[in-house]
C-alpha cells in the first residue's frame, strides 16, 4: 500500500542522489517488551552495538546513519562510532510508526535543504545480534548486480514446517491462516506436498531510495535472498538470554578454531626447522 502523504517527487530529487549505499539503524527508546531494549545489556555490550559494529565492519558503506528519538541512545552510538543522526518525531517513534517513515522522514530532511542522499539504504535492525558480515556483504554485492530488476533485497530462512500447517485459533476452533476454513484436514498431508515458505529474518534488508520516495518501502519485485545463518531476534527476555549463549558459544567456537590453527602453524614451522637440520 502506497502511503500519499509519505511521497516525494523523484524526478525533482533526482540530482541529489549519489551513487553510495548508507546503512541506517533504526533504535527508539519506546519499546514495550523489554524496557530500552536497544540500550540493553548484552554481554557487556548494549544491543544496538552490535548493529553499529555490523556496519562498521561492512563493505561498501560510505556512512553510518543512527536513527533515534533519545539523546541518550544517541551518545551511546557516538561512544560506538557513529558520527551521522536522525533525531526522530514523536511521530517517527511511536508504536504505530512504519519503517518506511522513518526512512522517508531522514531522506526528506535531507533533500528540502539540498543535502545529499544515497541511492541505496542498507537495514540493520538493532534487535538482530548476530549476523555474518560475510552475508551482508554478498547481499549488497548481489543487490548492485541485480536493482535494475528488483525494488529491493531481503534475506530470508526457509521454515522448517510451511506456513500451510499453520493456524489461528477463531472461536475456539482452529482455523487455516491461509483463508477462512476450518477443514484442517486437507492440511494433514506431507510436508512434501506444500510448497517450501520463508520468513524475513532482519539481518540485512536492502533498498532503493527511489522506492522510498515513490511510498513505499519494499516495493513490488523484492528479491529474496536465502540464508542459512544463525540468527536471532530480539523481542523478548527469553530471547536475549539465547542470543547471549549463542555468542558465548559463537565465540568459544571461534577461539578453538584459532588455537588450532596456531598450534597446526608451529607444528609445520618446526617440521621445516628439523627439515632443514637434516639436510
Amino acid at each position: 500500500m502506497i502511503n500519499k502523504k509519505l511521497k516525494l517527487n523523484y524526478s525533482k530529487y533526482k540530482n541529489l542522489i549519489i551513487d553510495e549505499i548508507w546503512a541506517l539503524i533504526p533504535a527508539r527508546s519506546g519499546s514495550k517488551s523489554i524496557k530500552n531494549k536497544n540500550i540493553t545489556n548484552l554481554n557487556g555490550k548494549p544491543l544496538m552495538a552490535y548493529s553499529i559494529n555490523h556496519a562498521k565492519k561492512t563493505k561498501y558503506i560510505k556512512r553510518i546513519i543512527f536513527s533515534s528519538d533519545s539523546e541518550k541512545y544517541i551518545e551511546i552510538a557516538k561512544k560506538y562510532g557513529c558520527k551521522d543522526f536522525h533525531l526522530r518525531t514523536k511521530e517517527t517513534s511511536s508504536d504505530q510508526a512504519s519503517e518506511h517513515s522513518v526512512f522517508f522522514d531522514f531522506i526528506k530532511k535531507r533533500l528540502i535543504n539540498g543535502k545529499n542522499v544515497p541511492k541505496y539504504f542498507l537495514h540493520l535492525r538493532p534487535t538482530t545480534p548476530m549476523r555474518k558480515i560475510s552475508t551482508i556483504n554478498k547481499a549488497l554485492e548481489m543487490f548492485l548486480k541485480l536493482n535494475k530488476n528488483y525494488t529491493c533485497l531481503r534475506t530470508m530462512t526457509e521454515m522448517s514446517n510451511p506456513s500451510y500447517r499453520t493456524f489461528r485459533i477463531y472461536r475456539n476452533k482452529l482455523m487455516s491462516i491461509i483463508k477462512k476454513d476450518y477443514d484442517i484436514d486437507k492440511y494433514a498431508i506431507p510436508r512434501q506436498n506444500f510448497h517450501n515458505t520463508y520468513f524475513c529474518n532482519t539481518i540485512a534488508d536492502v533498498y532503493l531510495t527511489e522506492t522510498i520516495l515513490k511510498g513505499k518501502l519494499f516495493g513490488n519485485k523484492v528479491f529474496p535472498m536465502v540464508v542459512k545463518d544463525q540468527y536471532c531476534d530480539i523481542d523478548a527476555l527469553k530471547d536475549l538470554k539465547l542470543a547471549s549463549i549463542l555468542i558465548k558459544n559463537n565465540k568459544h567456537i571461534t577461539c578453538c578454531i584459532i588455537k588450532r590453527l596456531e598450534i597446526q602453524f608451529w607444528k609445520c614451522t618446526c617440521f621445516i626447522l628439523l627439515h632443514s637440520l637434516h639436510v
